[in-house]
């Protein structure tokens, strides 16, 4: 039987792919709603009657959005008024969510590995290079495969 989380994170892995090209997209710096705002050539005042606030609660969102601290439902209630449609995602930085696990999975392994091994070499048991690699490499499987919660320690 397949492994449910590999199955699980297959379908977000698929769910997220249009999303991949986003991060290329560089966010204006005054933020989305200004930067559409001012290329449609709509004032603030026209803004804030779509949306039924005054000129300066337009200011007030534009600079929400700016600084990061705007809600998702008033930006939901922007993209109405502009008749656009508000979508968001989280996105891995690099690769996938798969990629995600396997580097995390990877980074675990390397850690519990160079842990032990530093313990053996004590003894005198270290092991050699080629078969540190495959055991961190196993290892890192393993750990993917079972999702271990330790993974986001």
């Amino acid at each position: 039987m397949r492994n449910k989380h590999k199955l699980l994170i297959e379908q977000l892995d698929q769910k997220l792919r249009p999303f991949a090209e986003t991060r290329k997209i560089l966010i204006p710096q005054r933020g989305w709603i200004n930067t559409i705002r001012t290329s449609l050539n709509m004032t603030m005042a026209q803004l804030g009657a779509k949306l039924n606030i005054t000129r300066q609660g337009v200011k007030r969102i534009e600079e929400s959005e700016a600084n990061g601290s705007i809600t998702l439902k008033s930006l939901k209630d922007v993209a109405h008024a502009l008749d656009l449609k508000l979508i968001y995602a989280l996105v891995p930085i690099n690769g996938t969510i798969n990629d995600l696990v396997e580097i995390k999975a990877e980074n675990l392994a390397r850690k519990i590995v160079l842990r032990t091994n530093q313990n053996m070499k004590l003894e005198d048991q270290g092991i050699g290079d080629e078969k540190l690699a495959k055991t961190i490499e196993e290892l890192a499987s393993e750990i993917k495969r079972e999702m271990k919660k330790s993974l986001w320690d």
